[in-house]
């Protein structure tokens, strides 16, 4: 037995699937077959760099605006864009996070299922929110359930 026979006995050693840049996943394909995992995992790998940039050039930002500021309007104005950035970027973590857990669903094959039921998420939900965890009607349900806790 070879040294990369060993390592491929040991190590998950996918081939690579080759996807047109023009690939979309359609209802008439397996559901989740490789081409539509590679397309789900690639689309939310370009959506975690982008998030992660802007991330970057907010601090770098931040970093830069340290100054004083001596007109008390002025910096009120500008500890209030602050305060918006840091909020945003608050959220943007958070969703970073949820695209981590898609990409963890990816490799472990339950990525495009509901959570609550183990349906198939439709394709468009998918493609629309490629962090979805249930199925549209499983979300709204949710939803629903989630608002009568809150009025009580």
């Amino acid at each position: 037995m070879s040294k990369f026979e060993t390592l491929e006995g040991r190590v998950n050693m996918k081939p690579e699937v080759f996807l047109p840049d023009d690939y979309r996943p359609a209802e008439d394909e397996p559901f989740m077959n490789d081409r539509q995992l590679e397309y789900f995992k690639r689309k939310l790998l370009i959506w975690k760099a982008d998030l992660m940039s802007d991330s970057k050039e907010t601090i770098e930002g931040l970093q830069d605006s340290t100054r004083n500021i001596p007109d008390i309007a002025d910096r009120a104005s500008e500890e209030t864009d602050r305060a918006l950035e840091l909020r945003t970027r608050d959220r943007q973590r958070k969703l970073v996070a949820k695209i981590d857990s898609a990409l963890r669903r990816i490799d472990e094959g339950e990525y495009g299922y509901c959570e609550k039921t183990g349906d198939p998420i439709s394709l468009r939900r998918l493609d629309a929110r490629p962090i979805a965890t249930m199925t549209l009607e499983a979300q709204e349900k949710h939803e629903r359930k989630e608002k009568v806790h809150r009025d009580d």
